[in-house]
């Protein structure tokens, strides 16, 4: 089944904390977040059109681990199992084409994360309330 906008599921808990933590080097983290998860995400599909797992190790790992920092936990399980499985594909010798409909959900629920931390750290978001 592929995942909708409305799967996502951020842990607003560590995002707050997160939040705090950073200061105002949060909203910093929040635009490299977007820039490396979409440059991950490329990495991914390039390397699961190339059917190559070992391509797509690495970014499933980044941004399974920037997507953890900010409480992102759709973004980090899919890339989690992405990354297992791609691990799985390498020692097996196998390809990678059973991850279609994961790297598919991955990026669905990047696209609907970043959706929802635009909301929540928007100048404008905060004047309205």
């Amino acid at each position: 089944m592929i995942a909708q906008a409305s799967d996502v599921v951020i842990d607003w808990a560590r995002f707050a904390q997160a939040r705090s933590q950073l200061g105002s080097n949060f909203v910093r983290v929040i635009g490299y977040f977007r820039e490396d998860g979409v440059k991950s995400v490329n990495a991914i599909e390039d390397g699961m059109r190339a059917l190559n797992p070992v391509a797509m190790v690495g970014p499933a790992d980044l941004l399974k681990m920037d997507a953890m920092q900010i409480g992102a936990l759709s973004v980090a399980e899919l890339a989690e199992d992405v990354e297992f499985a791609a691990r799985d594909c390498i020692e097996w010798h196998q390809s990678p084409e059973a991850l279609i409909e994961n790297v598919v959900q991955l990026r669905v629920a990047l696209e609907g994360t970043l959706e929802q931390l635009d909301r929540e750290v928007s100048p404008l978001v905060a004047r309205r309330a």
